[in-house]
């Protein structure tokens, strides 16, 4: 595949388009500190990434906001904050504070700028394990219009599920769009990268936190990680700092 044959851009939303480790990082700050507790950065983003996905594979019919409210939940256990147990009312307060700030996460950047200049060459479809109304917030920062939209709300999954990316490939199938016209853009290889690749798509890894990983002397696995789980070996076909580096390159070809 060469970068001018490409017509369809298929883009992960949270860590690729909008900066969800310092929205989940600030969030959880700012709830922990008004209980006195002041977690660091790579506890919460490993809380995390361990508690959603638990969440996520054993109630692939949730929408994202009770997924986060549940996440939540099991996250004030593990760093000593009010719980079901203990203060069972507090701590719905802040599950629903967590569950309800995804519209609030900030959008990198480059995003928009890139994004709109990439709509100018391909389409452009967002797949992402959020809800609607939780997208429709972040989608208001990014400013840009997406051809589709296709979120684990509508399609009852949640990736790494091969079935959201079925159902990728079925909608950009009635697009006339062929698998060697579409490129996968995602930051996470754990949600993104494995299962694209299982079902034949090449793929763009947008390594958002690498700079700051490595500048923090973190592995490459952990760096990978960050605020998912850590995945099967795969190795991404293109892969760029920003998404400005690679609309740069794109739009060059």
């Amino acid at each position: 595949m060469q970068f001018a044959d490409v017509r369809l851009l298929s883009f992960d939303c949270y860590g690729t388009l909008i900066d969800w480790e310092s929205g989940i990082t600030d969030t959880v700050r700012e709830l922990a500190a008004e209980h006195g507790v002041h977690p660091t950065e790579s506890q919460i983003l490993s809380l995390f990434a361990s508690h959603e996905t638990l969440v996520q594979d054993a109630n692939p019919s949730w929408t994202y906001p009770v997924i986060l409210a549940e996440t939540w939940r099991r996250m004030a256990t593990s760093l000593n904050l009010p719980d079901s147990s203990t203060d069972s009312e507090r701590c719905e307060r802040d599950a629903h504070a967590f569950a309800s700030s995804v519209p609030k996460w900030p959008a990198f950047t480059d995003s928009h700028e890139a994004l709109v200049d990439l709509k100018r060459r391909c389409k452009l479809v967002i797949l992402s394990n959020v809800d609607n109304a939780s997208f429709a917030g972040s989608n208001a920062r990014l400013g840009v219009t997406f051809d589709a939209i296709l979120t684990a709300q509508d399609i009852g999954s949640y990736k790494p599920d091969l079935n959201n990316f079925h159902v990728l490939l079925q909608h950009a199938r009635t697009t006339g769009i062929t698998p060697e016209q579409h490129l996968h853009v995602a930051q996470s290889l754990y949600h993104d990268h494995v299962p694209a690749q299982a079902v034949g798509l090449k793929t763009v890894w947008i390594n958002r936190y690498g700079l700051k990983r490595a500048a923090a002397g973190t592995s490459t696995a952990t760096a990978a990680a960050g605020a998912t789980p850590a995945a099967a070996p795969v190795t991404p076909h293109w892969e760029f700092p920003t998404l400005r580096a690679f609309a740069d390159a794109l739009l060059a070809s």
